[in-house]
Formats: C-alpha cells, sequence, structure tokens
C-alpha cells in the first residue's frame, strides 16, 4: 500500500485531526487509557523567512486512567523533528508550558505535563526505537520508593516518551509495534523519502484507520505538493545550516592555526631568553672564577 511518510508535518497533522488516531496513538505510547481527549490551540510560533518552514507542536488536554484506575487529567505536549537542527526549540515550547495555567471545570490550575517527541534521526547512543523517560519519588533519607504521588511535584516534573523513526524495525507483534509501522523510513518511493509502500497487512482496525488516511494524504495531489514544499523547505534548512556550520568550522581552525601560530612565537621568544638566561650564567661564573684568581694572587 502506498501512503505518505507521517514524519512530515503535513502528514502527522492530518493523522492527529482524526479523534480516534490520536486517542490510539497517545494510549499506545502511554500504555494507558485515554478516556477523553481535546486537542488545545496549535502554535505554530516561529516561521523561517527564507524557507517558509513552520515550527510545528501539538498540544492536548486528557484524561488518563491511571494503572491504580484512577482518572487523571494531564497535558500531553508532541513534538517532532525531522532533523536535529529542530532540537532547540523544544526547549523553549516546553519552558513556555510551564508557564501557563489552564482551565479545568472554570478554574484556572497547573496539570502534569507529558511530552512525546518524534524524531526522525538516530540519537548515536540510544538503540532503541521507543523509550519512556520515567520519574521515580526516592526518598533519599529512608532509601525507598514513595508510590503515591504530590500534585506539586507532578506540576514540576514530567514524563518523556522518545520515538527514533529511523530505529523502528520490521517487527510486528505488540500494539506498540503496529504503531510504530507506519513510522518505519523504508521501501520508500522516489529520492524526496515523502511517499513509501507499507508491507504489513494491518490486522488492527486502528493501525487500518491510520494506513487509510496516510494512503488518501499520500495519493492526494494537493497533499502531495504540501509535503513536496516542506521536503524542500528542510532541504534547504539544511543546506544553510550546513554552510553555517562549515563558516563556523572554519573560523575556529583559523582561529587555532592563530593561537598556534601565537603559541609558537612565545615558545621560541621563551627558548630565547633561556638561552639568553644561560648565556648570562656563564658569563656569572667565569667572572666569579676571575675575581677568585685574583683574589689569590
Amino acid at each position: 500500500m502506498l501512503i505518505a511518510n507521517p514524519i512530515y508535518d503535513v502528514v502527522f497533522k492530518r493523522l492527529m485531526e482524526n479523534d480516534r488516531v490520536a486517542k490510539y496513538f497517545i494510549s499506545t505510547l502511554l500504555g494507558q487509557k485515554v478516556l477523553s481527549l481535546s486537542v488545545k490551540p496549535q502554535e505554530f510560533t516561529y516561521t523561517d523567512e527564507l524557507t517558509g518552514l513552520r515550527l510545528f507542536r501539538l498540544d492536548f488536554m486528557a484524561i488518563i486512567e491511571t494503572e491504580t484506575g484512577e482518572n487523571r487529567k494531564i497535558l500531553i505536549e508532541i513534538q517532532k523533528a525531522k532533523d536535529e537542527i529542530d532540537i532547540i526549540r523544544f526547549r523553549n515550547y516546553l519552558a513556555e508550558q510551564y508557564k501557563k495555567q489552564d482551565k479545568v471545570d472554570d478554574e484556572l490550575t497547573t496539570l502534569p505535563i507529558t511530552t512525546i517527541y518524534i524524531f526522525g534521526f538516530k540519537l548515536p547512543n540510544i538503540k532503541t526505537a521507543c523509550l519512556h523517560v520515567k520519574r521515580h519519588y526516592h526518598d533519599l533519607i529512608n532509601e525507598t520508593i514513595i508510590t503515591h504521588k504530590n500534585s506539586m511535584i507532578e506540576a514540576l516534573t514530567h514524563d518523556s516518551y522518545i520515538v527514533q523513526a529511523k530505529r523502528i524495525t520490521k517487527r510486528y507483534k505488540t500494539p506498540l509495534d503496529k504503531l510504530l509501522s507506519v513510522f518505519e523510513q523504508d521501501n520508500f518511493i522516489g529520492d524526496t523519502q515523502t511517499v513509501k509502500n507499507y508491507l504489513h497487512q494491518p490486522d488492527d482496525e486502528n493501525v487500518k484507520a491510520i494506513t487509510d488516511i496516510l494512503h488518501y494524504t499520500g495519493t492526494d495531489p494537493k497533499t502531495r505538493k504540501e509535503i513536496e514544499d516542506e521536503h524542500e523547505a528542510w532541504r534547504t534548512m539544511n543546506a544553510l545550516f550546513e554552510k553555517k556550520e562549515k563558516v563556523y568550522k572554519k573560523a575556529l581552525e583559523e582561529k587555532d592555526k592563530a593561537l598556534n601560530e601565537k603559541d609558537k612565537a612565545l615558545s621560541e621568544k621563551d627558548k630565547a631568553l633561556s638561552e639568553k638566561d644561560n648565556e648570562l650564567e656563564t658569563q656569572r661564573k667565569l667572572i666569579e672564577e676571575l675575581r677568585k684568581k685574583l683574589n689569590e694572587e
């Protein structure tokens, strides 16, 4: 089946606009049942003037059912980076999110945050395709784990889920495997890697719903044009970044060369001073010997 590559913002947005798909995506990653989900206003806080590339994120307010059976309201922030140059904005967005309050039952409150990051590149020292960065309440006095939660601590800290699209294998066993399979970065058609062949046979209605959306997105001429435009924007952004990196590297090399030459000059000066000191010491010794001889006579 031909499907669009969901690593692109245009495509991923189409998926998450579907309430069923959004609930399935979040509940499968978190391993918790999503009882309700509402999309907060999407914020495109920056648009690159040269490339026209908009930086994308999705915010949801969710009610989840925890392992203990209680219902809990949380904020879920989904951010996606196709390339490493996109990372710095994650910190900026998260900092802004921590400043805000949300209205729950007509009252302003600070909700716990859970972040989901989807990377279109590999983290060099993390080999898994999907990981959960957890927190524990560790009592350092009694060396025990505290199992109950505190609202203030929950508002100040957060769990993270990270998906590395390029580390997803062809495994298709668990519900998580089946969800991740649509993000596999393989079997592309053409050089742009915007569309690909999905080789699995969906045996889950939720996965089938996802692949149906991706198939339509990948075959619709208008959407294909939007994806190609996004690809070109990223290509331009990467080219500019690489050019800037080369200029910066060259400047560092020239600076290092100048410092090395300065160090060499200082070393030669030190050597000359050392040789002069040795010469003066030799002359001093000769004078002392002459004085000694004169005194003996």
